[in-house]
């Protein structure tokens, strides 16, 4: 039996992409400047949206909330992430939260909605201030998540760029220990990610964005509902699967010791 577990999860490791269940997590910020209708989105069997919540220096993203409140009334998943600069990790970690946990008592949600999955942006910053995130900088951000909500966030990167940069003679292996705590959302617009070390596999991959992506069109969609150039991502599983990774890693903002640290960190900002 065991033997037959083993062999099952390999098969399913070595899977090709398309043979999942689709397309099924749309990502999006305030770059976005349509107002996206999340209704058709869930037609078209969309399943969860991660949305830009921060970046630098501390901005919220000003689109944040009226999405959220969207797309949980069309029944989607919701997640939130961060685009992380080279300052202070910690304080970066506690506005991130801030504006999620805000978000969230604003839209009024309940107990309905599993909460909110938490992404770490960790990606090459040529466009905001504040320089790129360490290394060692995202792992100080993922400790200071995973102490204040109870849960490690996912990371999200480039193939090539987490190769670069996690390879680095300058990166420990206890600071790749500590990554590998966080699910992998990676991206690549041409072809499924191989180069995932250190961790074993991705959860989700990112396949286009700006009109680019993967082939054939007819597997990989660039669009969605009235997103003509969406940024579209594949789960590694079905939707069974997506609802409940998405149930097992999401923070749900509104417990008492959530309202305590974000007033506790609001008061301090």
């Amino acid at each position: 039996m065991r033997l037959s577990i083993l062999r099952a999860a390999a098969l399913f490791f070595s899977l090709p992409a398309c043979a999942f269940a689709g397309s099924n997590v749309v990502n999006l910020s305030h770059y976005d400047m349509m107002r996206p209708d999340f209704a058709a989105m869930k037609r078209e069997g969309i399943i969860g949206v991660i949305h830009e919540a921060s970046y630098p220096r501390l901005e919220r993203d000003a689109k944040y909330l009226d999405r959220q409140m969207g797309a949980l009334q069309a029944g989607l998943l919701w997640g939130a992430y961060h685009y992380g600069d080279a300052t202070d990790p910690v304080r970066q970690a506690d506005h991130f939260l801030n504006v999620v946990a805000s978000a969230w008592a604003q839209a009024g949600s309940t107990a309905r909605s599993p909460g909110v999955l938490l992404v770490l942006d960790f990606e090459k910053n040529g466009h905001y201030p504040g320089g790129t995130m360490r290394v060692d900088q995202a792992v100080a951000f993922v400790e200071r998540i995973r102490e204040r909500t109870g849960t490690y966030p996912g990371i999200y990167s480039g193939e090539y760029r987490l190769a670069q940069v996690l390879n680095s003679p300058k990166v420990t292996n206890a600071q790749r220990k500590t990554l590998t705590n966080c699910w992998l959302w990676v991206a690549n617009y041409h072809k499924e990610p191989r180069a995932t070390a250190p961790w074993g596999y991705w959860a989700l991959w990112q396949y286009c964005g700006d009109g680019r992506g993967a082939q054939p069109r007819s597997a990989y969609p660039i669009s969605v509902a009235n997103i003509r150039k969406a940024e579209r991502n594949i789960f590694r599983g079905n939707q069974s699967d997506l609802q409940e990774f998405w149930q097992r890693r999401a923070w749900q903002p509104s417990g008492g010791r959530a309202r305590r640290e974000t007033e506790r960190t609001v008061a301090a900002d």
